[in-house]
């Protein structure tokens, strides 16, 4: 049902571990290097979950700032969403323990697992929502705890990953504002280039399991990348194409952060310069479907971002997935 509303963003938040690993202190985990990791993801540390810090009560941070900034309180927020792959537990979802936590108690609350690519899903979901008239004020986070289920003793994983969280508020936008054009994509037949093969219920845990590791981040990063650069620079064209733009118009393109060669390549190909391209993977590294909210956060709160600003948000993650959207800020 078209009713003419434009859906935007209309604050954002951030919530960031406090313990930082950096790769001279990975040295000492594991065989590797501080200029291997350097020259090959471009990341020199990553925050790492500790204590009593979980998914809901990073969540919950990110979010409390986002609902502060939008003069939003916890009880007006009418569908929360939680972009994630690393619940605190298999049941309830995420997005209900976090409803608790903030006492949201009007919101219906639901899990979105898509990978890395799960808070542009999650935007695209909520755009509807709004769009159709059927919610008013939607929170949406993108939060990944992925230090658990990584591989310590495997230096082309670990070394990839931290955890953080972003939040985001979704409302109608005035019009020359708000989300212009999202896709999403996914390729299931690609699912093992990037998985956990056991802990679900197909593979249950078992000794057999635990022996094998097979509880932890699996990857087969030379077809990701090959992936990944493709896929960034086809969604990436498609969705500006979709609203009448080109690579040209962007102010800024806000990438997954995975890999630093692989956004240079991406963005090479697209035909941006450097300050067209927001990165902070030298500091947190890969934080899965917190990375693009924690991005728009950051360049928030720096000043860089003005209204009227055309931004690419362009992801990729386990599913295999994929997606895109372009936004006036």
């Amino acid at each position: 049902m078209k009713t003419g509303r434009k859906a935007g963003i209309v604050s954002t938040g951030k919530a960031l571990p406090v313990c930082r690993l950096t790769n001279r202190e990975l040295e000492y985990i594991v065989e590797t290097s501080d200029e291997w990791i350097t020259s090959r993801s471009g990341i020199k540390e990553r925050r790492i979950i500790s204590g009593t810090e979980t998914n809901s009560s990073l969540s919950e941070i990110a979010a409390r700032i986002a609902l502060e900034r939008a003069a939003l309180k916890p009880e007006e927020i009418d569908i929360l969403i939680v972009a994630t792959v690393t619940a605190d537990q298999l049941l309830p979802s995420s997005a209900c323990l976090v409803q608790a936590r903030l006492n949201a108690h009007r919101a219906a609350a639901f899990d979105l697992a898509a990978g890395c690519t799960g808070f542009l899903y999650g935007l695209t979901v909520g755009q509807q929502f709004i769009e159709t008239g059927a919610a008013k004020n939607i929170l949406l986070i993108g939060v990944d705890t992925l230090s658990p289920i990584v591989d310590w003793t495997d230096r082309n994983t670990c070394v990839l990953f931290g955890d953080g969280a972003g939040a985001v508020v979704l409302q109608q936008v005035e019009e020359g504002r708000g989300i212009l054009a999202s896709k999403m994509f996914s390729d299931g037949t690609k699912a093992e280039l990037l998985d956990i093969p056991a802990g679900g219920s197909r593979r249950p845990p078992t000794l057999k399991t635990l022996e094998e590791r097979a509880h932890y981040v699996k990857m087969n990063g030379p077809e990701i990348f090959k992936f990944a650069v493709k896929i960034m620079v086809e969604s990436t064209t498609n969705v500006l194409n979709m609203c009448g733009k080109k690579p040209a118009d962007i102010s800024y393109i806000a990438p997954h952060q995975a890999n630093i060669r692989i956004i240079d390549s991406a963005c090479k190909r697209l035909g941006l310069n450097d300050e067209q391209v927001l990165t902070n993977i030298h500091r947190y590294g890969n934080m899965s479907s917190a990375a693009i909210p924690v991005l728009l956060d950051e360049a928030f709160e720096a000043g860089k971002l003005k209204q009227g600003d055309l931004l690419a948000l362009v992801s990729f993650g386990a599913g295999l997935t994929w997606g895109a959207a372009a936004l006036n800020w």
